[in-house]
């Protein structure tokens, strides 16, 4: 893989993604549609999905692809894969609270080594660099070329004062309950792939998922967490999370800084 081009090809197409996301946005109303799962699905999702794809196949027409939207005709499995969620964060971006993100992330031996997180109306982006590094970019973001950027790194976790960030929409009391295991300074609610990004740049220091998430949701937060220095692994054995499972369905997990001393579930 030619890494350059690939941090400059998921950059672009995130952005431009993200300007369709946004044009959709800002309308008075757009269609949701129901998926087979009962999850919400907009036109923007859509629109960002044909975007990105059409892009990604140009650009590498060798490496296989997996986006959220084309998941119902994904019968081939690999360990090295491009991976898409064109807009994840889809309730986020129906009640309109802007945490929402253009997820994009390349796979490589089961694990996301590269990959570009865009929050468009939070105006926040992060990636990871050609030699694998997180940074995130300062806008206004130009499409053909990056602006300036700064290298992002977890926190040096204090376990006697732990800042938590856990989902918007899905927190439950399995969550809080795990949770309340450490020792807590403050917690933050964030939606999508952010909260990744949040323990990426020390922000917040861990993120615990008990809950349903699939391979594209996390993928390319789980490169950018991994370029500032960051883990995921599955809850119940912390284990590392691993990808190309059969159906992309994730295991509950935990993305922390390495510096948090992990509790047992």
């Amino acid at each position: 893989m030619d890494y350059e081009k690939l941090t400059h090809v998921m950059r672009e197409l995130a952005l431009v993604a993200g300007d369709k996301i946004m044009e959709i946005y800002g309308r008075d109303d757009f269609e949701v549609k129901s998926k087979s799962d009962d999850s919400p699905v907009t036109e923007a999702d859509e629109a960002a999905d044909a975007i990105i794809s059409a892009g990604l196949r140009a650009a590498f027409p060798d490496v296989l692809l997996i986006t959220e939207e084309q998941a119902a005709t994904h019968d081939m499995q690999a360990d090295t894969f491009l991976i898409v969620d064109p807009l994840d964060g889809t309730k986020e971006f129906v009640h309109r609270r802007g945490d929402f993100t253009v997820n994009i992330a390349y796979v490589e031996n089961g694990v996301p080594t590269r990959g570009v997180v865009y929050a468009p109306a939070k105006e926040r982006m992060f990636y990871t660099l050609a030699d694998g590094s997180a940074v995130e970019e300062d806008g206004p973001f130009e499409k053909t070329h990056a602006g300036t950027t700064r290298a992002i790194r977890v926190a040096e976790s204090d376990n006697s004062a732990l800042m938590v960030v856990a989902s918007k929409s899905h927190r439950d009391q399995a969550t809080d309950d795990y949770i309340n295991k450490y020792a807590v300074q403050d917690s933050k609610s964030a939606g999508s792939s952010l909260k990744f990004c949040l323990v990426a740049t020390g922000e917040a220091d861990i993120y615990p998922r008990v809950g349903r998430t699939m391979e594209w949701d996390t993928a390319a937060g789980h490169a950018v967490l991994h370029g500032a220095g960051g883990k995921v692994v599955v809850f119940a054995t912390h284990d590392p999370l691993v990808y190309g499972k059969e159906g992309y369905a994730n295991p509950f997990f935990i993305a922390y800084s390495p510096a948090v001393e992990l509790k047992t579930p």
